[in-house]
């Protein structure tokens, strides 16, 4: 069995815990998790890369077992600072990067500002185009009044709607409900539901951010591989194809299931992942 260690470090004034797998001298996969969950959506991917890779999974600010002080300002602009220390402090010179949903936009921000770090992207479903805006989430031109807004987004936090993040699969009865009920865990603890709201708040500054994004692409043409549940309802698979108009050789493959797609799929994505970094380093 392979051993994934839980680790903290210490970042000014936030605390942020991560798991770690493989040899600390193989190269590194930076995994950055999404909304509702933390970084244990990766523990049994990290079981299958650890044999090769250096897997690193941290939890946001906001998410899982990271300690913010009271007054963190939650933003996309301030998780990706977080970030930047957190390679920093790890002395991760070179990365490959792995998005996924929340991870997506914090990540980005990230590689935007560290442009010649990041040796290869993986995204599963994590978003860079507004081709990939799917149904489920809401029409950001519209949200102007904060207040209203976050009473909209609150939906989102109930018991019923953290499960239904993980629908779309083909069988849902090979979904553990242990997943939903850990992220519902992490989301009562004080402070989390504000944290939150902040984040869906400020998400709206996300799809500006995309150009930024996509010049990153075009310029540094990193190996971009796309790993897209199709029947995701918030990133459609025209997200996941739209990184072929930056990156022309970027691979992108389609799985039937949901916006968790690990969950379904976790072993052809891992051997996807496996042959995508070997060929790339």
């Amino acid at each position: 069995m392979v051993a994934i260690r839980h680790r903290s470090v210490q970042l000014g004034d936030v605390e942020v815990f991560y798991r770690e797998a493989g040899d600390p001298d193989a190269p590194v996969l930076l995994l950055l998790h999404g909304f509702p969950t933390s970084s244990h959506q990766f523990v049994r991917l990290m079981r299958r890369l650890a044999g090769k890779w250096r897997l690193i999974a941290p939890d946001l600010p906001g998410f899982g077992r990271t300690v913010t002080p009271e007054g963190f300002t939650f933003t996309f602009d301030r998780l990706a600072e977080v970030l930047g220390d957190f390679v920093d402090a790890l002395e991760l010179p070179r990365y490959a990067l792995y998005v996924f949903d929340f991870g997506a936009p914090a990540g980005l921000r990230l590689a935007v500002s560290r442009p010649s770090a990041v040796t290869a992207l993986i995204t599963q479903n994590g978003n860079a185009y507004v081709e990939g805006l799917g149904p489920a989430m809401p029409d950001f031109a519209t949200l102007t009044d904060e207040t209203e807004a976050k009473r909209e987004f609150a939906k989102n936090l109930e018991p019923a709607q953290i499960e239904y993040q993980y629908t779309g699969a083909r069988d849902p009865e090979t979904i553990d409900p242990a997943n939903y009920l850990l992220d519902q865990y992490f989301l009562e603890r004080p402070g989390r539901v504000e944290a939150m709201l902040d984040l869906f708040w400020d998400y709206r500054n996300n799809p500006p951010a995309y150009p930024k994004f996509q010049a990153w692409l075009r310029e540094a043409q990193p190996p971009v591989l796309a790993v897209w549940g199709r029947n995701d309802p918030f990133f459609v698979p025209a997200g996941a194809e739209a990184f072929r108009s930056d990156v022309p050789s970027a691979e992108v493959h389609f799985f039937d299931t949901g916006h968790f797609a690990l969950e379904e799929d976790v072993e052809p994505i891992s051997e996807l992942i496996d042959r995508f970094l070997t060929a790339h380093h």
